[in-house]
Order: structure tokens, then sequence, then C-alpha cells
């Protein structure tokens, strides 16, 4: 079970850094273990099996603060230990599964994908994206992704559409502005899924013509002639 509940695009994109923050804000009253563990208001049981995990992630070279985030946010939340367990061994799980479909790519982008798996898109979506392009992020995609399905866009649909403009050679501020005009007709009272539809129409997502290589429309004039 997440403890976690459809946030806006931007806490996404800062999810990575949800654990710092938390640490930051702890009360200044606490007492010294609790500054020094920031664990320490788990049960024993919960607070063990989370440092586990989280030791594990590091073995494993997987970004371990997104699990610590995960359990901060529910301590802050005052969730039960029980539940911030399972809510960490599922984004563990996540993160595997991510790191199996992507390869190794940077924590904030393996963070971004495992939250496009929590989303509910399936891990399969994930292989387009294996191949990188002169060093190109994936973490826009993988951001605007996962906030879409939270906000009712099918998944598939959501899952084509943005492996589609990936494919094409959209770049950040594409994404962004498909994912501030979907948004903007859901405010309004559009369907999810048809605000997808009409946007990803108008998106001009693919990437500019090769040297010499003439733009589609004149590639399929001359080809007429």
């Amino acid at each position: 079970m997440s403890i976690r509940r459809p946030v806006p695009v931007a806490n996404v994109r800062a999810r990575v850094l949800l654990g710092t923050l938390l640490l930051a804000t702890l009360p200044i009253a606490s007492v010294a273990a609790q500054e020094l563990d920031p664990l320490s208001k788990l049960d024993a049981p919960s607070k063990f099996t989370v440092q586990l995990l989280v030791d594990s992630a590091q073995a494993a070279g997987l970004p371990s603060r997104a699990l610590m985030s995960t359990a901060l946010e529910g301590i802050a939340m005052k969730v039960d230990g029980k539940r911030i367990v399972a809510a960490v061994r599922r984004e563990y799980s996540f993160l595997q599964t991510a790191r199996a479909s992507l390869g190794p790519v940077g924590d904030e982008e393996l963070t971004a994908a495992a939250s496009v798996l929590e989303a509910g898109a399936k891990p399969a979506a994930l292989v387009a994206f294996r191949a990188r392009q002169n060093g190109r992020s994936d973490l826009e995609a993988f951001t605007i992704w996962a906030d879409l399905i939270t906000r009712g866009v099918p998944k598939e649909d959501a899952s084509t559409a943005i492996t589609k403009l990936w494919q094409d050679g959209a770049d950040d501020a594409i994404f962004h502005s498909l994912w501030n005009n979907v948004q903007t007709d859901i405010l309004q009272g559009l369907n999810p899924g048809t605000a997808l539809q009409n946007r990803i129409r108008e998106t001009p997502g693919r990437a500019p013509p090769g040297p010499g290589k003439p733009p589609e429309g004149q590639q399929e004039n001359q080809s007429s002639k």
C-alpha cells in the first residue's frame, strides 16, 4: 500500500530531495537521538526493516535517499510503521525494476522512473528509454508521464504519447508545455484522456532533420515528383 497521494509535478520532480528537507525540519526540541537517527520514531521492527532496505539499496547502487524520503514522509504523516515498511519495500521493488529496464542511469532519473511504475505504467514501457542520445536526460519525460497518469490520463495513452515524443526528439520544454496544456484542460473540466489526445496532436515533438536531410513535408513532396 502506498502512503502517497497524487501530487503536483513540481513535487514529483523534487521527490529525491524530500528526505533532506524533512531531515532539516525535524523539531529543534527533539532529543539528540532523534536528530541523529531520523527513523527513531518508528517502532523497533519497522525501523530495522527500513534500515535494512536502505542499506540493501546502497549496496545495490540504487538511490537509497528515495527510500529514506518515503519513510520520512510516512513518519511526518504519522502513518503506521507497518504501512511505512510496505511503502518502502514497494519503492525498493520499483527502483529495482526501473534499473532492470533502463540500465545504468542517474539517481534522479531512476527515482522518476520508479514514480512512473508506481503510477501504474508497465515496466516494458521504460525499455524505449534505455538508449541515450548525446547524454540526453529523460527526467522531465518521466516526471510528466507519472503526473499525467495520476491526473487520470489512461496509462496506455500516457505511455504511448510520452514514448512517441521521446523517440521523436522532444526536449524538456516540449514535455513541460504538453503537461501545462493538458493540466489546464483537465482543470477546465475536459476528460483527461481527451485532453492529452487533443494536445498531443498540436505538440511539435519531432527532432530536427539531420544534415542534408530535408524536412518531412519536403521529403514527401520530392518523393512524389
